[in-house]
């Protein structure tokens, strides 16, 4: 009943939701997508979607394939697809992505490395980035 294969899709295509006023410390690992309103003091690692609310506010690294962020970010952000930072985007730390996206209006401090090939933000490796060409 618990391990059937339909249970198992339904858990990695959820949706968690982090609602306002609400405060968490600690990681948050995921398969689905996540959206936080409220307040993140840690780490987030999703391979879905991750939707950041205007009034949110995370201290921490994020991972994830995508990302539209409306809120604060106090940390780096690592995604494998698109990053869409709206106009009440606030970012302060380092950027990898294959795709931005940036209203006017949005603020970002740090670093943004784009291209088909993400690396790591957090590896303590000297090696210079790739760099890919697209038309």
């Amino acid at each position: 009943m618990f391990g059937s294969a339909k249970n198992q899709a339904t858990e990695t295509s959820a949706i968690n939701i982090i609602g306002s006023g609400t405060k968490i410390t600690g990681d948050i690992v995921s398969n689905g997508d996540v959206r936080i309103d409220g307040q993140l003091k840690g780490n987030i690692n999703t391979s879905g979607r991750l939707v950041l609310g205007s009034g949110a506010l995370i201290e921490g690294d994020v991972q994830a394939a995508n990302a539209e962020l409306m809120g604060e970010v106090k940390g780096n952000i690592n995604l494998t697809e698109t990053l869409s930072l709206k106009a009440t985007a606030k970012i302060t730390g380092n950027i990898v992505t294959t795709k931005l996206a940036i209203e006017p209006g949005a603020l970002f401090t740090g670093t943004c490395n784009m291209g088909a090939v993400v690396k790591n933000i957090n590896s303590s490796s000297n090696a210079q980035p790739t760099v890919s060409k697209t038309a």
